[in-house]
């Protein structure tokens, strides 16, 4: 009995939805004919979205449809029109609005949705009521075409709108859907991960579409599972998808679906934005609050990864902001202290020395972890740039305040052991004094400065000369040439450093003396490997 109940009304429904297209024809629907055709819905648009019009009359449809044999009950049941508790004349629902038909996604119409032609109207937009056939929570615009274009291949786009939808469908993007009304709910992402494993989220450009989005974050966090996930992609600023379509068109939005983000760096997003870092307090706060987030996830394995991608952005962010806060660049180091011999412009090796300098650097680090935090804001301006250095370096730094950090470790699980073991198998590392002297912490502290006040020495001329070269001859002035000329000494002297100081030992920051002599060997196998190879 309930089922036949049911298919009587989706039988109503599809007699309502044939009526309110044909007053979308009548003289009383020009003002709603011109508002569509303003918004680039021609014929075929309607006819493909089945947009009607309901008159300003309280008894249009309902006259019309119980002339038809349809009951004032079935029309109440429907929710099409209105029933007032106090016994009155029940009177149509949807009055001089544009309707657009809400089907499920077996193609039955369950609802409406109605866009009001009076500005002054209470509500901008009205859809049906909960009823025997529609449950809000549960129903998407365009659910069934949608899921149609996904399985061709189209990506699942979450838009805000009706007029969204349609805009995106009739540029190309037939894969799209909209909730009805209301925040995205726990059932709807249901349905779109029933659709598809990762739906692109596409909210409006301005601060209510960015709450939006954050709020979902919250909803969407306790469900990720693997193969369930969410990317986001923000219109510009004042805009939703129809704005772009019609003012740049379908290659517009197809960029900013292909840069969509996910989910992990908008809830960076949300937690940083419009904030400063600059105590241990704000950062362990902002450390808490994204631990919090990320515990909500269930699946152990995902909510590893997504850590590990806290971790990551987390690690970008900070170096971005000492870098700001220095006020430097890559060549941060140029102001290495009193271990470098000569001024910034004092180093004048090649690559093959560089390659050499940041293994000895890797290698240090590798063996004595606890310096890898001790020199972090070192290390953390410095761009390595040969191999798998960079990468090495990265993950190094990003890991040194793990609990039990472990050099080896990580970097074989990033990497895999085969790397690590060749790297630390090189031959030059393996005559570096404080390399072969495995407890000798003081004299791995004071290799490790000099070799990045040497390292950064080079990066300083590197800019220096780079600079130099980008001002056009009329514009070498005296000032250019007259530093260019100190650079010139610079060098030469800091190559004869070694040779004319006759001291024996370095001494470290606890008053350990290092000898120079043993020292030095580093420097001149550094030198003899990179002749050999430039001469090759």
């Amino acid at each position: 009995e309930k089922a036949d109940r049911r298919k009587e009304l989706f039988e109503v429904m599809d007699e309502a939805v044939r009526w309110f297209q044909m007053s979308l024809k009548t003289g009383a629907a020009a003002d709603a004919r011109a508002y569509l055709d303003r918004r680039g819905l021609n014929g075929e648009a309607l006819q493909q979205f089945e947009i009607g019009f309901a008159p300003n009359d309280r008894a249009g449809l309902k006259s019309a449809l119980m002339g038809r044999g349809i009951s004032e009950q079935q029309l109440v049941d429907t929710g099409l029109i209105i029933k007032p508790d106090d016994g009155g004349t029940s009177y149509d629902r949807f009055r001089g609005r544009i309707m657009f038909p809400i089907r499920d996604a077996r193609g039955r119409c369950v609802a409406f949705g109605g866009r009001a032609m009076d500005p002054n109207a209470r509500a901008k937009y009205l859809n049906s009521p909960e009823t025997i056939l529609f449950d809000k929570g549960r129903s998407l615009y365009n659910h069934g075409p949608a899921r149609s274009a996904v399985g061709r291949g189209q990506p699942l786009i979450v838009a805000e709108g009706y007029m969204d939808v349609i805009a995106l469908v009739r540029a190309g993007f037939e894969g799209a859907v909209a909730p009805l009304g209301t925040a995205i709910t726990e059932n709807q992402l249901a349905m779109m991960w029933q659709i598809t494993p990762e739906p692109i989220i596409a909210l409006d450009g301005d601060k209510a579409g960015l709450r939006a989005a954050y709020r979902l974050i919250d909803l969407a966090m306790p469900l990720l599972q693997t193969g369930r996930a969410l990317r986001f992609a923000l219109m510009p600023e004042g805009q939703d998808p129809d704005d772009l379509l019609r003012a740049k068109g379908a290659g517009a939005v197809q960029s900013i679906l292909d840069n969509a983000m996910p989910l992990v760096e908008l809830l960076w997003r949300r937690e940083t934005e419009g904030q400063t870092f600059d105590s241990p307090d704000r950062k362990a706060a902002l450390d808490k609050r994204l631990r919090g987030s990320t515990s909500q996830i269930q699946d152990q394995n995902l909510r590893s990864h997504y850590e590990q991608a806290i971790k990551d952005l987390r690690w970008d962010f900070f170096r971005a902001a000492r870098s700001f806060k220095s006020g430097s660049t890559r060549n941060v180091l140029q102001t290495a202290g009193a271990s470098t011999k000569g001024s910034v412009l004092a180093a004048g090796e090649g690559d093959v020395a560089q390659y050499l300098r940041e293994a000895v650097i890797l290698a240090i680090l590798i063996r004595f972890p606890e310096l890898v935090y001790e020199y972090l804001d070192e290390l953390a301006m410095l761009d390595f740039e040969h191999g798998d250095h960079p990468s090495m370096l990265r993950i190094l730094m990003r890991h040194c305040q793990d609990m039990d950090f472990d050099p080896s470790v990580v970097l074989s699980e990033n990497l895999g052991a085969d790397p690590l073991e060749k790297f630390m198998t090189l031959g030059h590392l393996q005559v570096v004094p404080c390399l072969r002297r495995s407890g000798d912490i003081e004299m791995a502290r004071l290799t490790l400065k000099e070799e990045l006040g040497k390292l950064g020495a080079h990066r300083g001329l590197e800019a220096e000369l780079q600079e130099s070269s980008q001002i056009p001859e009329d514009g070498l002035n005296g000032w250019v040439l007259h530093r260019l000329a100190q650079a010139a000494d610079a060098a030469n002297r800091a190559q004869r450093a070694d040779q004319d100081d006759q001291t024996q030992y370095d001494v470290a920051d606890n008053g350990a003396r290092i000898s120079r002599d043993e020292r030095n060997k580093l420097d001149d196998l550094i030198g003899a490997i990179r002749f050999q190879k430039t001469k090759k």
